[in-house]
């Protein structure tokens, strides 16, 4: 329920956040969000080195997935008339549905081993509540307007 809750936090953040098309501001989120994540993990700068990159390679994958693949499924949806749409390509989309949540979950499996080469157990594993953390203080953010 947690993780559901998570996923839809950051798909409405991000989408919010990317459907304005301002770099400016996704670039401000970023720097806050690395400058939040390395405070509260308390990277050291050895480990900042070796987990910034991990991470960054982690969220340009996962956002290709979800947002130019799954969305993607979403807009042929809408082109073809959810209406009119067969069975048949009904069970097509839902097969490539599944093959992109196939696809990010086996990213987030390879994250998490790739986590633990640079960071400890524990850092790993808070990695999770500070992003949960800083997502709702985002979203908190920009439901009161602010920038």
């Amino acid at each position: 329920m947690k993780m559901k809750l998570y996923v839809v936090l950051l798909v409405l953040a991000s989408s919010l956040t990317f459907a304005q098309g301002n770099q400016e501001k996704r670039e401000k989120i970023k720097a806050l969000k690395v400058a939040f994540l390395t405070e509260k993990l308390a990277l050291t700068s050895e480990e900042a080195q070796k987990f910034w990159p991990i991470y960054n390679a982690f969220e340009e994958k996962q956002f290709e997935i979800r947002y130019k693949k799954l969305r993607g499924l979403g807009k042929q949806l809408e082109e073809n008339n959810e209406e009119k749409i067969s069975d048949k390509e009904a069970l097509q989309l839902i097969a490539q549905f599944e093959s992109y949540e196939d696809e990010l979950h086996g990213l987030k499996k390879k994250f998490s081993k790739d986590l633990l080469t640079v960071l400890s157990p524990k850092k790993a594993i808070l990695l999770k509540k500070y992003e949960d953390e800083f997502n709702r203080k985002l979203l908190r953010q920009m439901r009161e307007g602010r920038n």
